[in-house]
């Protein structure tokens, strides 16, 4: 077993090896520069680049990238090597603070929304100096953001990090009226839960639907799936626990703080939880993990899936967003302290979150529409669409009391006692858990988990930075010129509680009921990613991000368009490949199934006469009706998928109205047959197969 401590980070060029190999003044410097967020000298970066690539070549690399995360949703890298000619038909190995800082890509080749044409090419990436650089795969990945030539975001990181100044520079004003001086800036933390399937690589690479949309299009239930809860904290299996080992491993090296891991609800379900950091490198790490779990998992002949619904009948997989907010002095601004009745500074706090997400239901909606998450949103263990507060019985009752001008009672949680008397008595916490609450507080930070598992953090994050961040300064205007500052203090925390109520919601998301009630208190409800993404550009949103510096509107329109045309790309590839393993696979092999059977009904007659055939003649008919049914849905299916160039909504909108709906009707049909045709014939791996045969 590797010592923890020793490999934990092996593959980072972070502050310890800075201090090591960077000269005094010159360490000094850069620490300043990234703590105070001003452009680096190029002395100074010479020196970093030197010590970087000395440090990379040690390790193996042999090149180096801007490693940056553009509008696709996943990573990005292009990989230049170290070496320079000398004149002599040799080389040598260099590095240039230039280099670090900065780099050029083809920005018309990558997701823009418009924002760069194809004659419009040049794009920048730029060094995060906030988030270490590491090496993976002989190479020195230095994490960037990409930018245009006219300097519109293309990427995920550049906003993220503009949300973050801008919340602690507004969260800042409030800690000081508070009394907290010696703040120099705050942050927010993340601590992104994973969720994902695996399975096995042979029956994977037999499945068209998995390999091309990374989720079942077709397939009947299992006899056996979740319903037994046995897998859920299950004694996880020698095969995915020797993943797991190295997976952890691997993390580790790369200074991702994985943590926990667990099988999940559904079968071949499971989780990685890492500790939380901040919110830009939780991000990177996040992207690295998802990489990192794919490549783990083939050097074990398995596949991990990150779709959000690959298997229609169990759980889907989510990525539950643990955010919290912070001073550099180790202040949690959501930790409510043993007496919360009486912490102004928290209550505040809290406050301006409730504004910010009753008043933004709408963008929080948005930052988690994806093709794939609309199929999860709103069952098995996945909160609904409906955005909504959960903050327990007793916070609630502090604001009702404040909002009522009552003293708060407390009600002390005590202990629970269990009953057995060789087990002690435990504290009781103050709150239950609400696993159908979209938003929910938890003790001392909020857990947004509405997230799929493909996507990457940076954008619901983004927002709840800003969201927040507008609140706070609406805030803190008006508590720089109070006359009597707990007073006005008292009068936020109320007026924020009755004005905002309704987006809290302690309650059974998946009732019935709730869609009503949720009606009622007028909160938002946008079932697919189309009905939420066309609001992004609001007048409201547009003036929102730009008040706060985060997104302008031509950064906005392009990923409406983005998102919108992902959607459409998304939901084509899944009708053509439905067609396909219909056309090609499915009605073959049933079809041969009719045939055997109808031959099997002349041989017996010929055999005996009088003898009952009704059990073959009735699945003969079952399965005949299934193929008709299939061609014709195939084939409507297919006259439905739009065949010219159109506007983006209304592209996105046919997909959503007609192509989905017909896809579904397909697919039963197809799952009948499957039920009822011979399983040596069936051309794919049965979900019994995918979910149990580890």
């Amino acid at each position: 077993m590797n010592n923890i401590p020793e490999i934990f980070g092996s593959a980072v060029f972070n502050d310890g090896e800075m201090k090591a190999r960077l000269p005094e003044d010159t360490y000094k410097a850069l620490k300043k520069t990234i703590r105070e967020g001003k452009s680096l000298d190029i002395s100074i970066a010479n020196d970093v680049a030197n010590a970087m690539k000395d440090w990379a070549v040690e390790r193996g690399a042999t090149h180096f990238t801007h490693w940056f995360q553009p509008l696709t949703g996943i990573t990005a890298e292009k990989h230049d090597s170290f070496i320079t000619p000398t004149g002599k038909g040799k080389v040598i190995m260099e590095f240039s603070g230039k280099e670090l800082i900065k780099g050029e890509s083809d920005a018309s080749s990558f997701p823009s929304g418009g924002l760069r044409a194809t004659f419009e090419a040049r794009g920048y990436t730029v060094w995060d100096s906030t988030s270490y650089a590491f090496v993976k795969d002989s190479t020195l990945c230095i994490p960037t953001a990409f930018c245009s030539y006219g300097g519109e975001a293309l990427d995920k990181k550049t906003p993220l990090l503009r949300s973050m100044d801008a919340i602690s520079s507004q969260a800042k004003r409030i800690v000081k009226l508070f009394g907290n001086d010696t703040v120099k800036y705050i942050t927010t933390t993340v601590g992104p839960e994973q969720e994902y399937f695996l399975i096995d690589k042979e029956l994977f690479d037999k499945r068209p639907d998995l390999v091309f949309c990374g989720r079942t299009l077709i397939g009947a239930r299992s006899p056996k799936g979740q319903e037994l809860d046995d897998h859920y904290y299950g004694v996880i299996k020698p095969r995915i626990s020797a993943f797991m080992k190295e997976l952890d491993e691997e993390l580790w090296k790369l200074g991702i703080y994985a943590k926990t891991k667990h099988n999940e609800v559904a079968p071949a379900q499971h989780e990685l939880a890492p500790i939380y950091t901040t919110t830009n490198i939780a991000a990177d790490h996040n992207q690295l993990t998802m990489e990192v779990m794919k490549k783990v998992a083939e050097r074990h002949g398995l596949v991990c899936l990150l779709h959000e619904k690959p298997f229609s009948s169990v759980s889907g997989s989510g990525k539950h967003n643990n955010w919290a907010i912070g001073t550099d002095t180790g202040i949690n601004l959501l930790d409510p302290g043993k007496t919360p009745e009486d912490n102004a500074q928290f209550l505040i706090f809290l406050s301006a979150v409730i504004k910010a997400i009753d008043e933004h239901q709408d963008l929080l909606r948005i930052t988690v529409a994806s093709a794939g998450n609309d199929h999860r949103l709103g069952s098995s263990e996945a909160p609904p669409a409906i955005v909504s507060i959960f903050l327990g019985d007793e916070l609630t009752n502090v604001l009702e009391s404040i909002a009522g001008d009552k003293p708060f009672v407390k009600h002390d949680a005590g202990v629970m006692k269990i009953g057995a008397k060789t087990l002690p008595n435990i504290p009781k916490d103050n709150t239950d858990r609400n696993r159908t609450s979209p938003f929910a507080f938890t003790g001392n930070k909020f857990e947004f988990r509405m997230c799929g598992s493909s996507l990457s953090v940076s954008g619901p994050n983004t927002v709840i930075n800003t969201v927040v961040a507008d609140v706070l300064k609406g805030y803190a205007d008006r508590l720089e010129v109070a006359e009597d500052f707990i007073a006005e203090v008292n009068c936020i925390i109320k007026e924020t509680y009755l004005n905002h109520k309704r987006i809290i919601f302690n309650g059974d998301g998946y009732a019935e009921d709730w869609v009503i009630e949720s009606k009622k208190r007028g909160l938002t409800n946008y079932p697919t990613t189309v009905d939420a993404v066309v609001h992004l550009t609001d007048k409201k949103n547009i003036e929102l991000f730009a008040r706060n510096g985060v997104f302008n509107e031509a950064e906005l329109e392009c990923r409406k368009e983005i998102n919108l045309e992902n959607y459409s790309k998304t939901v084509h590839i899944e009708a053509v490949t439905l067609i396909d393993m219909v056309r090609k696979s499915i009605i073959p092999a049933v079809t041969w199934h009719i045939n055997k059977l109808s031959k099997t009904v002349v041989n017996k007659k010929s055999a005996v006469k009088g003898i009952d055939c009704s059990v073959e003649k009735e699945t003969i008919k079952t399965l005949n009706n299934c193929v008709i049914k299939m061609h014709a849905l195939s084939k409507k299916l297919e006259e439905v998928i739009p065949n010219k160039k159109m506007h983006y909504l209304d592209e996105a909108l046919a997909y959503k109205n007609n192509v989905l709906p017909l896809m579904a009707e397909l697919r039963k049909p197809v799952d009948e047959a499957e039920l009822i045709t011979d399983k040596r014939k069936w051309p794919f791996p049965s979900y019994a197969d995918l979910l149990f045969k580890i």
